[in-house]
């Protein structure tokens, strides 16, 4: 029997204790789907500032699909939605579930958001790759990995350094990454070109190219 999931009804921020986001941009992803069926998970940097440029919007048009898709695409794997791709066996979601109200996210409030992304994971057992897009991507699951083996599940360093290693978070596969998720996305070509090659890792790792 299939048992599927909404990780909006398993997971959530209580209370909203971080002072350095917007809470009214605030979302985890509201959408059904068997969990067995999920492969790769994409965690991306915060929830955007406007709710329709979420990864999941019905509208098709957002921000986060657009970029996202262009990134597979580029990687070889085409699809024409988002759906699409959560079919294939990828999910979408964010370290921080709250919008930036800066440049920046404070390290507290990453480890605290870690805490609803560990339970969140949790629920994907099946997932073989972690793809880790941006700095508060890769510190989030490291706090994770700290709470539970004692140590960092990628080492400190650029992305540009790291990216090349070999990392496990248990027996999921782990690709520390740039941001796809924004405008950024098309600016900076080189950044792109290692989006492209990592996620393209991932998508071959995981079965799914």
């Amino acid at each position: 029997m299939v048992v599927c999931v909404r990780a909006s009804q398993c997971v959530g921020c209580r209370g909203f204790p971080c002072r350095d986001v917007d809470s009214k941009c605030y979302v985890v992803p509201d959408v059904e789907l068997d969990p067995e069926e999920i492969k790769v998970v994409m965690i991306s940097e915060a929830a955007p500032p406007v709710r329709r440029d979420y990864y999941y919007d019905a509208s098709g048009d957002s921000v986060f699909q657009k970029t996202t898709l262009q990134a597979f695409e580029d990687a070889g794997l085409k699809a024409g939605s988002i759906w699409d791709l959560v079919e294939k066996g990828v999910y979408f979601t964010t370290a921080v579930k709250c919008g930036k109200t800066g440049y920046g996210v404070s390290a507290a409030s990453i480890q605290e958001c870690s805490k609803i992304l560990e339970a969140e994971l949790r629920l994907f057992p099946g997932a073989l790759v972690y793809l880790l897009m941006g700095d508060v991507a890769i510190k989030a699951l490291n706090y994770i990995s700290k709470r539970s083996i004692g140590k960092y599940a990628v080492p400190s360093g650029s992305t540009y350094k790291i990216r090349k290693g070999e990392y496990f978070f248990g027996d999921k596969r782990v690709y520390p990454s740039y941001l796809q998720a924004g405008p950024a996305f098309f600016i900076e070509k080189s950044k792109r070109r290692m989006i492209e090659e990592d996620i393209r890792n991932a998508l071959n790792v995981s079965g799914l190219s």
